[in-house]
């Protein structure tokens, strides 16, 4: 048997399937947002438009690369923004809207959105680090991890002034809504985002490796609501959050996953 006939028959798919795990989780993803949830599109799976192989050798068909794009899903950026830092007349660093009176967006509209967080919560004293909402909910019955990560599959002819912090942890267990960290090391490059591009990507890690993952849209149900009040913002009040995954699990309700329809 070649390397391509092993990975289209998903040998592993099969063994772990004999041991009860499942070769398709289901996902549900919705959005938890005070106001103007319009602006979020749903997540898309990764898809490239390369032109067609011109051999049997080529990447576009090897058999690894095809699987693992097709495990990433794409957030949608929300909104076009310009940020760069300035300095006050004290010295101190100012973040600001570059496009100041042509912004796309409102002051109120940009306090909604994002923050800088205080300097004594930087990984490094020049390295500000910039939090925006993102407040998608991925959740599921069985166990899954989601990973957060940047949109490294996708070419930016001009290159963010830094780089976007990854995460991961159980959505079985903890369904809060995401986050975009952003680590600004360039402070004399603008960070412009714009509307509809990659923002950054989600994927998924179940017991078996080789099952794939369906992605529905959630309803927003009182289960769902009432358990997200129990989780969300405790990283105001304790530290080291992980350590209350044993408790939320025991509060968790049996089924939370209800797809829309």
């Amino acid at each position: 048997m070649s390397w391509d006939d092993y990975f289209a028959a998903d040998a592993g798919a099969a063994e772990a399937q004999g041991r009860g795990k499942k070769r398709t989780v289901t996902v549900g993803w919705t959005v938890r947002f005070a106001h103007g949830n319009a602006i979020w599109s749903p997540p898309n799976p990764f898809g490239r438009t390369d032109p067609k192989a011109a051999s049997a050798k080529s990447v576009q068909v090897c058999p690894a690369a095809i699987d693992f794009d097709r495990r990433h899903f794409v957030i949608p950026c929300p909104v076009d923004i310009n940020l760069s830092f300035g300095r006050n007349a004290q010295g101190q660093l100012q973040l600001q809207d570059a496009d100041a009176e042509k912004s796309a967006m409102r002051p109120q509209g940009r306090a909604n959105l994002f923050m800088l967080q205080p300097q004594n919560e930087w990984r490094h004293p020049e390295r500000p680090i910039l939090q925006f909402t993102a407040p998608y909910v991925f959740v599921t019955d069985e166990p899954c991890w989601i990973v957060q990560s940047a949109p490294y599959l996708h070419w930016f002819p001009e290159p963010r002034p830094g780089v976007q912090m990854g995460g991961r942890y159980p959505i079985h267990i903890w369904p809060r809504p995401l986050a975009w960290g952003f680590e600004w090391y360039d402070l004399s490059k603008p960070l412009k985002l714009k509307r509809g591009e990659p923002w950054f990507y989600v994927s998924f890690e179940t017991e078996n490796p080789s099952a794939h993952v369906r992605l529905v849209e959630q309803e927003m149900t009182q289960e769902l609501e009432t358990y997200l009040d129990s989780i969300i913002d405790v990283s105001n009040y304790v530290n080291k959050t992980y350590g209350l995954f044993g408790e939320a699990q025991r509060r968790r309700p049996n089924t939370l996953l209800k797809p829309k329809g």
